[in-house]
């Protein structure tokens, strides 16, 4: 990860001093560069972590950086990792252009790992997008809103984590069936991450999380615990307190004490037990794709991997 973290900080400059400042903005700010580190622990299921597997481990995270930049201007969240978001400090066209230069730098080392690698990187930045598309747009008439949003987040977030933990195989010789696995598991674990930040996004505040919480719900996205209300709603088994909250959504969240008040609400309504319970399915079942792998440390510290993912709700 120290090699890793060295090719990152390299990879975010080398411009002109007016550019790597925004280029190097998240990548300062920290993260839990969780897509690099699966590339790495996913790489001891081959020969380990050669030159290859980290310059995968970078472009993913290069990749992940990108997507940052472009979510927080259409958010329009006020902050990223504890620091003012990239919008907040130059404005949205130097946010955007930055997460596409950065899109760009990761296309560079990707494109120096063959073809292949470069398909698949271009199927995941595709998938990235459509699930921002769909994200967006919300679930078509008819359409299952669960089953819609589950799709979101494993475009948005479970196909890079997929792909890190795909090329940690691809690139340390661990053969095509073993990438294969470990594909799979990544985008379960994707999914299980983001039910389980909907519920940490209304219970941590903005110093531990670095964001501000409620964000997605001021912007009008539904997260796991609001749709698992509306289901309720929908079967006409909703309480008192989860009406008044599902009418406050309906209302402009533009205020700070509003929106306070619409995550007080939806932290404190038995739905979010409901949604941990999902996160902690997901992440089950994404270790359940380990079965295939050999037993030994390595499979052990996968699944250990996704059980942490979930055992920040605890």
């Amino acid at each position: 990860m120290t090699a890793v973290e060295e090719r990152l900080r390299a990879a975010v400059a080398g411009a002109d001093a007016l550019v790597d400042a925004p280029t190097a903005h998240l990548a300062a700010a920290g993260g839990k560069r969780l897509r690099p580190l699966l590339t790495l622990l996913a790489a001891q299921l081959g020969e380990g972590a050669g030159d290859d597997v980290l310059t995968a481990g970078v472009a993913v995270e290069l990749t992940h950086l990108a997507t940052l930049y472009h979510d927080d201007v259409m958010d329009s969240a006020p902050m990223r990792r504890g620091a003012p978001a990239a919008h907040e400090v130059w404005g949205n066209s130097v946010a955007i252009l930055t997460g596409d230069l950065l899109f760009a730098r990761a296309s560079q080392m990707v494109a120096s790992l063959g073809p292949d690698a470069v398909l698949v990187h271009a199927e995941t930045f595709e998938r990235l997008c459509l699930g921002q598309l769909h994200e967006t747009l919300g679930p078509a008439d008819g359409q299952d809103a669960r089953a819609h949003y589950i799709q979101v987040l494993a475009d948005k977030t479970g196909s890079l984590i997929a792909t890190s933990a795909r090329y940690g195989a691809t690139f340390s010789g661990a053969g095509a069936e073993v990438a294969e696995v470990m594909a799979r598991y990544g985008e379960k674990v994707g999914v299980a991450f983001q039910l389980a930040d909907d519920v940490i996004d209304l219970s941590a505040d903005a110093a531990t999380t670095g964001k501000t919480p409620g964000t997605d719900l001021r912007e009008g996205v539904d997260t796991m615990p609001v749709l698992l209300l509306r289901e309720r709603a929908a079967a006409g088994t909703l309480d008192e307190a989860g009406t008044a909250v599902l009418t406050r959504l309906g209302t402009d969240l533009g205020s700070d004490e509003d929106l306070r008040a619409v995550v007080a609400g939806l932290r404190d309504h038995e739905v979010v037990a409901e949604a941990k319970a999902l996160a902690t399915a997901w992440a089950h079942d994404a270790v359940a794709e380990l079965a295939p792998l050999p037993a030994g440390p390595v499979k052990d510290a996968l699944g250990a991997f996704a059980s942490l993912l979930v055992d920040r709700l605890a």
